[in-house]
């Protein structure tokens, strides 16, 4: 169950990062831009490592303050049912 969790963070992450790259282009560009409902989302579901990497190094999403938030609110929640899929795994 743990590899399976590592796995399907690796991929959403890689997803979530690809999502702020294109967001980060299309800013520049004057082009539709990705949702913010959408990044987040992919945070929560287990990409919020990919989207902390590429909003670091891309210097996108880094300022707004309320995104932050929500941000860390959805790595918070993720971790929490890691946390519950490990306890449940040695109970």
């Amino acid at each position: 169950m743990l590899i399976g969790f590592a796995i399907w963070t690796l991929v959403a992450s890689l997803i979530t990062a690809i999502l702020y790259a294109w967001d980060k282009r299309a800013a520049q560009t004057n082009r539709r831009r990705i949702s913010e409902r959408t990044l987040l989302g992919w945070s929560l579901v287990g990409g919020w490592p990919g989207g902390w990497i590429a909003g670091r190094w891309l210097r996108h999403k880094t300022y707004k303050r309320s995104y932050r938030i929500q941000f860390a609110l959805a790595a918070t929640l993720n971790l929490l049912g890691l946390a519950a899929v490990v306890y449940a795994s040695f109970n």
